[in-house]
């Protein structure tokens, strides 16, 4: 049980990338039936737990989108990123909420 306390910890450790390629571990166990209902529940909730992490990671990069615009004067400035360069999927109704 140790052990996996120190997964579930090491989980913010991770990257996106390697979070991301636990998860496809995880669907593959599991689709594959490599283990059983008690060891699919836990690894269902260790997957709820990096699909967090990576959208933390997902919106932390987002914010930090930015577009350098001239302004009137000439002087450049640093604005957000338009929602189509973001990738955002949300659709306008979703974005007024």
């Amino acid at each position: 049980m140790g052990e996996k306390k120190s997964r579930n910890v090491s989980i913010d450790k991770l990257s996106f990338e390697q979070a991301v390629d636990r998860l496809r571990q995880i669907v593959e166990k599991v689709e594959t039936g490599q283990v059983g209902l008690e060891e699919s529940i836990q690894q269902y909730e260790l997957g709820c737990k990096l699909i967090e992490h990576c959208r933390t990671i997902l919106d932390r990069a987002e914010h930090r989108i930015e577009v350098l615009t001239k302004n009137l004067e000439g002087t450049l400035e640093s604005r957000p990123a338009p929602q189509e360069l973001k990738g955002d999927q949300t659709t306008p109704s979703e974005d007024s909420r």
